[in-house]
Parts: C-alpha cells; structure tokens; sequence
C-alpha cells in the first residue's frame, strides 16, 4: 500500500531588511551568502536602503521619544518576552549562521533577553541618574532633564553576535534614540530576524531598522549621512569613519569588541553607550519669593 499523503514543499525563509515597521527587499536586488551559510541568500543592502530606513527613522524618533519613560520600558519588556518565546528558533538561527554548538546558543539567546530585562528598567530612571536639580544662586528653580539625541547609526562588526547586537541597540533604545542598524555581515540570521520581534513587540514603526549588507560598502555612507545624529561603532578608531563624521559634526563612539562577547555578558550593563547618546536640557523656572 502505498503512502497517498502529498509532499509538502520546502518553505524557506527570506531573511528581508526591516525598514520602518515593514519587511522590503533592497531595493538593489543584490544578495550575498554570508560565511558558513552557502544555501542562504540574504539582501545586501544599498545606499538608498541607508536613505529610506533613516528617513522611517526620523519618522519614528518621534512617536518612540515622545513616549513616556515607563512605557519604553513596558515595550523593551515586551520585547524580552517576545525574545524568550522565539529562544528555540533563535538559537537555531544562531547555528545556522556560526555553527555554534546549540546549548551555546541557546545561552546567547537568554543572555540577549536577561540584557533586554535589564535596559527595560532604565528608561524611567534616566533622569534621577543623569538629570539633576541644580543649586543656583536666584529666585530660579533649575532642571536638568534627559532628552534623547536623536536618529543613531550603530555599526556591528562582522562577527558581531546577536547577544553583542543587542549590546549595541539596547542602551540607544532605553535613550529615547531610533536606530538604523547594519546586521553583523558573518551572523545576520537572527539579527534580521530580530526584526519580527519589534514587529511584534509594540515598538513603533521606525524606532528600530535593520539594513544587512557589506561593512566596507556601508559604514562610510553611515558615517557621512548628515540625517543620522550619531554613530555607535563595533570596533577600533577608523581615521576615515571619523573624518566622514566630522563633516556633519556627528558624534561617534566604538565599542571594543572584547565587551561584546557573550563571555562579557554583564559588561554592557552600564551607562556607557547611552550616555553619550542623550542630551542634558536646563530648564530655569521663576520662584516668588
């Protein structure tokens, strides 16, 4: 007797860029293998790509930093959640693309998310921990409140991590600030599947866009882009990264790839990548006396 079931076909997934709350395709058509992933196609993205994700991210700092503290938290909550329900597939996306051992994986996987626990607890605590009421010699009230700078470009290196990813976006996130991310080049797999868990997470549209592509194609077109306010960089000083910055007086920081490592999981629990990225704003209020 034979089996009369129908095959069924193989779906397999298209990893797309995430622009502005959508999944598109780069607007190039070009795609590129990534390392140990031969049968995997995934969209290299383009200068115009850089355009329109910070374009959708100038639309979503608004709505994101026009939030209140405890919400943006209540969001980056809800993100870690989405995190601990898409472990499995995660860290199978992670194996895919490292060839990682998958209990390894796994563990990046819950570092990412007890990392995003973390960073959504800050958000309404900005301001009792870089704010202050300031001691003036007048009939004056003076605040220092904490504002986010605005549209920031983070730059993963090529073997970044998902873990070290996250790293990067969460302190920027917590700010206040939107972001347009290029994806580790070697390890984009979960990384753009991050993408989904925004989608679902109540992030509004724009607030988080994931572009993949090549690193020596597109870290200069984010260094000299004049609409990103700052650039938050996996790596070492690059002289030409800094000289394309200072054209439009844009603020960049690097990040030392030893605190990326899943093995330097409590590193990034500090101020240090957000504090550089928020503004100090002095508000004077009369008093009678």
């Amino acid at each position: 007797m034979t089996d009369s079931t129908p095959k069924r076909p193989v779906v397999r997934k298209t990893y797309k860029l995430y622009v502005g709350g959508k999944f598109p395709r780069t607007e190039s058509g070009r795609s590129y293998a990534p390392a140990g992933c031969p049968t995997v196609q995934v969209c290299r993205g383009s200068r115009k790509d850089l355009r329109d994700a910070v374009v959708a991210a100038r639309k979503g700092l608004e709505d994101w930093a026009g939030r209140t503290g405890y919400n943006r938290g209540q969001i980056l909550y809800r993100v870690a959640e989405m995190l601990e329900t898409r472990k499995a597939a995660l860290a199978a996306e992670i194996v895919a693309a490292s060839g990682v051992d998958p209990a390894d994986a796994e563990r990046e996987v819950e570092a990412a998310t007890d990392l995003c626990c973390w960073w959504a607890g800050v958000p309404d605590k900005l301001n009792a921990l870089l704010g202050s009421q300031n001691d003036v010699n007048g009939p004056f009230f003076a605040f220092s409140t904490v504002e986010p700078t605005g549209v920031i470009g983070v730059l993963a290196a090529p073997e970044t991590g998902f873990f070290g990813l996250l790293a990067l976006m969460l302190p920027l996130l917590a700010g206040g600030n939107a972001v347009v991310a290029l994806v580790p080049q070697d390890r984009p797999l979960a990384a753009l599947a991050f993408g989904e868990v925004c989608a679902s997470s109540d992030v509004p549209a724009g607030a988080v866009n994931l572009l993949s592509g090549l690193r020596s194609e597109l870290a200069g077109q984010f260094a000299s882009h004049r609409d990103l306010d700052g650039l938050l960089v996996a790596g070492l000083p690059e002289a030409a990264l800094g000289a394309a910055a200072a054209d439009s007086v844009k603020r960049i920081r690097y990040a030392a790839p030893a605190l990326l490592e899943l093995q330097a999981a409590a590193t990034p629990r500090r101020l240090d990548w957000l504090e550089p990225f928020v503004e100090c704003k002095t508000l004077w209020h009369p008093v009678a006396w």
